[in-house]
């Protein structure tokens, strides 16, 4: 996730314990990523998360595809 934000203009703006808070500074938009070792992003998390940051689960996947 944290390398999809990147790719996507975000940066990392402060980290609190394992939460890190990124912004972009086009849009003004800002989200919370929590980073506990491995573990996948569950699947809550990661529908605010998309939310936040204004893309579909579509874009979401094709984001991570390219990626990988």
């Amino acid at each position: 996730m944290i390398k999809i934000l990147e790719r996507l203009g975000f940066v990392l703006l402060r980290s609190k314990g394992s939460h890190h808070f990124f912004i972009n500074h086009e849009n003004k938009n800002t989200t919370t990523v929590p980073v506990h070792g491995n573990e996948d992003l569950g699947v809550g998390i990661l529908k605010e998360i998309l939310k936040d940051i204004d893309i579909t689960v579509e874009e979401y996947e094709e984001l991570r595809k390219k990626i990988k």
